[in-house]
């Protein structure tokens, strides 16, 4: 018998029902399908999609105003504080929200799940992937709109206009208004005369803003990394993220990739306050003997104490102005979201930090998704938000929970593996959609090799399996890339835990800076997206590691071969039969094509250019692409992070989107699906597998029998 499948049905990691064979998806309105299945005898049933939840349980992150417990976030990245004590929240559903000192959430401009780069007044304004947030003392805000590469200014009534840089273009030049570039700024602070200084993050400076909207670059050199001290473009930055500026006028950096905290003086002069430049860890100390883990933001007080949100430590630190590291609040390693006093608190990857005058200071407690308030003496407390729902429970079905997973891939029997990222470990879901966990100590974040539960890992992100049944893994904050039998031993094939760079060798000698996405060609050959140094790197069997393509340090969207060819932060990658590769891009908004040989084009979407609209090549548009995978026909299936949909792209580069809805964010169960902030995916057998919201879901046709 030969039929036609026209609907796709849609489930959480698959119960009982098997995984049936992938053809062409139609698009989500139901749509005709490219091509027929191939016979296989039996019959089809071609019921209306649907959702059910079968393993997993997705968590009530959104974006509800509401007073204290009643509001809601969607990772929220910075945070400021005024001279009354409200608190500004640059939230992940692309708006701003404020937060009164008694707790009750407004938002003050954008729409939640709707971007662009439109200046208006209050819901009438769009941002996209606002990241920094700072205030004056006139109560004007100023936001980092890192996919738009733009700084805009929020005035107390809400009414939203540009003041330096032009939505969809990026780069670093120095100038006026519309005239000047950006390349997705991250943290902002503004000085009691009114100017703005950026932490341009791919272009690894530090950029100062007048209140006209002159901009000049005040630290630093656009392209470049390092952790050199020095003065102006002498000094050298490596994915600078939060900034702070004390009353004195010098401003303090999160080093992010350095894992290092930096000073600046008025006069450009920059030295290393803490920290030791590409050595991550959690050690209090004082200077170069401190370690700090991918620190995301910092905030200052009257008194010149900085106070850092240690990102991938979970914790909030402290340095005072001789360079005394301390930890204020929560405990490295360990993840949570309980309130309590010091090491009895808990953070689950804390982005922004601000101090108020009186010495309290707000944390967006990103993956959390809730605001934090900590007194000077460390006790914390909740201000608004609920945590979001997650876990680490082993399990069949609803029973099963998971904490941030992000990476996804199946072995040849159909059992799905899940980088649970949060929980620091690699999960395990069988065809019956039993959930146990294959290695990594819950919650315990490391770098050691062992057995099952005597392995450690570092926020583990992408994966990859091959055809013997090897587990590959990006092991992100850890920068390396770790291997893992069936039977769950685990080893370190390339790059050593802490350790950031971008060196090509073999092995542990080998430096990678947030490696994220994997693939694996039919030789062995592991395909690397290196998120930080915006490069594309392989790893053959034996750990020998090369650039394929791209110059670490240099982000942009250039197509070309090898070291000429730019990336801007690549996430995802998928290898086809013909050896070809696929790379999402979140910076570029792009699907790029590469070549065994490095050839790098662009397939689909327009650098700079984020939106949601099919069509082909160029005319296509995306909003942070996350996840690449690719079937046998060679179309892509794109995960688009921020529009909550799944997109397919032939091989010609046409482009459509086949599940979710751009600006609705949450999953849906039903006959109406929906996604929220789709991560990895892959494809088992003819389905599509993808990470969302704390659950893991399954794409396929209509069940055949």
């Amino acid at each position: 018998m030969r039929s036609t499948c026209l609907n796709l049905c849609i489930v959480v990691v698959a119960a009982s029902c098997g995984f049936p064979r992938l053809h062409e998806l139609p698009a989500a309105d139901g749509g005709p399908v490219d091509s027929e299945p191939i016979d296989e005898g039996g019959t089809v049933d071609n019921g209306p999609p649907a959702l059910e939840l079968l393993a997993g349980n997705p968590d009530g992150r959104g974006s509800v105003d509401g007073a204290g417990a009643a509001a809601r976030f969607n990772f929220p990245r910075s945070v400021a504080v005024d001279g009354v004590g409200n608190v500004y929240v640059a939230d992940g559903s692309n708006t701003i929200r404020k937060v009164s000192p008694t707790g009750v959430v407004t938002t003050l401009a954008g729409t939640a799940g709707s971007f662009g780069s439109v200046d208006g007044t209050r819901a009438a304004a769009r941002f996209s992937g606002p990241s920094g947030v700072t205030v004056d003392g006139a109560g004007n805000l100023y936001v980092s709109d890192a996919n738009n590469h733009t700084i805009r200014k929020v005035n107390p009534a809400g009414i939203v206009t540009t003041l330096a840089g032009t939505a969809g273009s990026s780069g670093s030049t120095d100038d006026t208004g519309a005239a000047a570039r950006f390349s997705s700024p991250q943290g902002v602070a503004v000085d009691s005369a009114g100017n703005i200084y950026v932490a341009d993050g791919n272009n690894h400076t530090i950029r100062k803003v007048t209140t006209a909207g002159v901009v000049t670059t005040l630290a630093g050199t656009a392209h470049i990394t390092g952790i050199s001290d020095g003065t102006g473009s002498g000094a050298r930055f490596f994915s600078p993220g939060g900034v702070a500026v004390d009353s004195a006028g010098n401003v303090y950096v999160a080093d992010r990739s350095n894992h290092t905290i930096r000073k600046i003086t008025a006069a450009g002069v920059v030295t290393t306050l803490a920290g030791t430049g590409g050595v991550a860890g959690s050690a209090d100390g004082t200077g170069a003997a401190a370690r700090f883990n991918f620190p995301a933001s910092v905030g200052v007080d009257a008194a010149g104490n900085v106070y850092i949100a240690d990102a991938s430590n979970n914790t909030l630190r402290k340095v005072t102005p001789a360079g005394v590291v301390t930890t204020l609040a929560g405990t490295a390693n360990t993840f949570g979201s309980e309130d309590g006093a010091g090491a009895n608190a808990r953070f689950n990857r804390p982005q922004g930090a601000a101090v108020d005058s009186v010495g309290n200071i707000y944390v967006a407690d990103s993956r959390s998704c809730t605001l934090r308030k900590i007194t000077g003496a460390g006790v914390v407390t909740t201000l608004a938000g609920t945590a979001a729902l997650a876990g680490s429970a082993d399990g069949t079905g609803a029973a099963a929970r998971f904490d941030f997973p992000i990476g996804v891939a199946a072995d040849s029997a159909g059992n799905i593996y899940v980088a649970d990222s949060a929980n620091q470990a690699l999960r395990k879901i069988t065809v019956a959609g039993v959930v146990t966990t294959l290695a990594g100590i819950t919650r315990v974040r490391g770098g050691a090799d062992g057995i099952g539960t005597n392995a450690t890992f570092s926020e583990p992100q992408g994966l990859a399996v091959d055809s013997a049944g090897y587990i590959y893994v990006a092991d992100w904050s850890g920068n390396t890339i770790r291997k893992i039998t069936p039977a769950g031993v685990v080893t370190t094939l390339a790059g050593s835990t802490g350790m950031a760079g971008s060196a090509d060798a073999t092995g542990a000698d080998a430096r990678f800076s947030g490696p994220q996405g994997l693939a694996v060609d039919s030789a062995g050959n592991l395909y690397v997206t290196d998120q930080f140094n915006h490069t594309l790197r392989k790893v053959t069997p034996t750990g020998v590691v090369t650039t394929l393509a791209g110059t670490a340090g240099m982000a942009g969207s250039a197509d070309g071969t090898g070291a000429d060819a730019r990336f801007d932060n690549p996430l995802g990658v998928a290898v086809d039969s013909a050896g070809n590769l696929y790379v999402t891009e979140q910076g570029n908004h792009t699907l790029r094509k590469v070549t065994p040989t490095g050839v790098v084009t662009t397939l689909a979407g327009t650098a700079g250019m984020p939106g949601s609209v099919d069509g082909t090549g160029a005319a296509a548009r995306f909003n942070a692409l996350f996840g690449a995978a690719v079937d046998s026909a060679g179309n892509v299936y794109v995960t688009d992070l921020n529009d909550s949909t799944l997109r397919k792209v032939t091989p010609t580069g046409t482009t459509t989107t086949i599940a979710g809805m751009a600006g609705s964010a949450g999953v849906v169960l039903g006959t109406t699906p929906r996604l929220a902030y789709p991560f990895f995916l892959t494809i088992v057998g003819d389905s599509i597998v993808v990470v969302s919201n704390n659950a893991v879901l399954l794409f396929r046709h209509g069940t055949r029998q």
